[in-house]
């Protein structure tokens, strides 16, 4: 399935002239992968660029390998964080990629040029006409407006009224179009889908949606870019004679992240896939619904881009034991419970560079180690998304809520939350489940949202998905980013 299958050459003569005011020059995904392709000229004037600033140069640190720096950063080999058992309690080792050092402070905005970038290039969206709507639970929207920011494209971002207030003040200060907030907290996606299709009545061609829940290129991205890095980390890093790339964690959310799994199985065929989603909306685990507050997740449906025939195993998280982790891994008594009990103080100190979704998949990591047995041959990866810079206010209601961190409270958590953390609610997916759960995709995508039942049974066909991550459609969309690029004249002019 070919993804840009056609070029409007009216469109895209006024994409391109828009590039040339703006001065705009387009990453190549294969740049995105490997920064040592990008032109020097550009990386030296990124030396006087800030990470978050709204400078189209920044399009360029749309990539894992961002050096981890706020201002004038150059490029390395990606950021990560290790677990060690004095922390997680299992010999595994415990790996997760730090999302933190994209602009935005979130992997979502190398997701959201995934989706954007081809239809840009092909014609296949006007920034002159129309605008690009950006349904999300929180980091897609931001990544998608920081995008438009750069590409000089207006955005309009949809979002639960619930998420966190940095989130609705970031967006107001990138300069959003519109900012749409929608009923509902972090699972209520159905009513983000609504508020979508009432857009496509009222404004029609005039604006273009970028669903990341069924955008390939939401998949794509991650297929080509997490699943890349993190292979790179591994044989770097961590690979002996006798070590193994044993399994991928992810929460599903948009079902983009969890992509990295199809990469990652083609140079370990034996990895364990996992998919990871709150247990007070046990969606993949066991068909249900609820309300929680993991944020960045999405659930209460099955995302039209997971490829569910890849995942082995669904991992429920206690919501709970998140938003306490969260303080314990953050206040001052926390951390200190931590330093007493042998947790190097290097790690205790970057803490803070794990958002609560990386919380929730660090948990889901310790429990898919303890279920399978895994030791200190297995090394397992996970990504954390973003950082604790997107919610202090959450930890300002967890006080208000609470009251002061003690240490009573420290030890207790640490305790039943990090020590205690069990094999439990982790459901392997045999042949059936996943046919099941890939089944029950129809009834959000066929009944609600206009997708075929024969687009449903190709889903479930593993030539489809060989065919949307194959190397020749990055390929193509980076034949035409360059040709892009040498249409503006930017690129030559620097």
């Amino acid at each position: 399935m070919k993804i840009v299958d056609s070029i409007n050459e009216d469109v895209l003569k006024r994409s391109l002239q828009r590039a040339r005011e703006r001065k705009i020059i387009l990453p190549t995904f294969a740049q995105q992968k490997n920064p040592s392709l990008i032109p020097e000229s550009i990386v030296h004037r990124l030396q006087s660029v800030g990470l978050w600033d709204v400078n189209p140069l920044n399009l360029f640190r749309i990539t894992w390998k961002n050096e981890a720096q706020a201002v004038g950063g150059g490029f390395g080999e990606g950021n990560w964080i290790e677990f060690p058992k004095e922390l997680t309690g299992v010999d595994a080792r415990i790996v997760g990629i730090l999302g933190k050092w994209f602009p935005t402070g979130a992997h979502k905005v190398g997701a959201a040029y995934g989706c954007l970038a081809p239809r840009l290039v092909s014609g296949n969206f006007d920034p002159t006409t129309q605008k690009a709507v950006w349904p999300s639970t929180g980091n897609y929207c931001r990544g998608g407006a920081y995008d438009c920011a750069l590409l000089a494209c207006p955005a309009v971002a949809i979002l639960p009224e619930g998420m966190s207030r940095e989130r609705f003040e970031w967006l107001r200060s990138i300069g959003a179009d519109e900012i749409i907030a929608t009923p509902g907290t972090e699972s209520n996606v159905k009513e983000i889908y609504d508020k979508c299709w009432e857009l496509r009545r009222e404004r029609g061609d005039k604006i273009v949606i970028f669903n990341q829940f069924e955008e390939f290129g939401n998949a794509i991205w991650h297929y080509q870019m997490t699943g890349s890095v993190i292979d790179e980390i591994y044989r770097k890093h961590f690979r002996t004679p006798r070590s193994r790339l044993a399994a991928y964690i992810s929460s599903t959310g948009s079902a983009g992240t969890i992509a990295a799994g199809d990469y990652l199985r083609t140079v370990s065929p034996s990895i364990k896939v996992v998919g990871v989603e709150a247990l007070q909306c046990p969606t993949l685990y066991q068909y249900g619904f609820g309300a929680h507050r993991v944020e960045g997740i999405g659930d209460k449906h099955i995302p039209w881009v997971h490829n569910v025939r890849n995942t082995d195993a669904v991992c429920a998280v206690d919501d709970e034991q998140v938003m306490q982790l969260m303080r314990l891994f953050n206040e001052e008594l926390g951390r200190k419970r931590l330093h007493d009990e042998g947790v190097p103080a290097p790690l205790i100190a970057r803490m803070d560079q794990v958002g609560i979704s990386g919380i929730c998949n660090l948990v889901a990591c310790i429990k898919t180690a303890k279920y399978y047995e895994m030791d200190g041959r297995d090394v397992l990866f996970a990504p954390l998304t973003d950082s604790m810079d997107l919610y202090a206010s959450r930890r300002q209601e967890m006080t208000e809520a609470e009251g002061p961190y003690t240490e009573a409270k420290a030890i207790a958590h640490y305790a039943r939350y990090l020590q205690g953390i069990a094999p439990d609610y982790l459901r392997e997916l045999t042949w059936a489940d996943r046919k099941a759960l890939h089944n029950f995709k129809y009834f959000t995508w066929v009944e609600q949202q206009g997708k075929s039942s024969d687009e449903l049974r190709q889903l479930w066909d593993e030539d489809f998905w060989k065919e949307i991550f194959s190397p020749e459609q990055v390929q193509e969309w980076d034949r035409l980013i360059e040709d892009f690029n040498e249409s503006t004249g930017v690129l030559k002019e620097l």
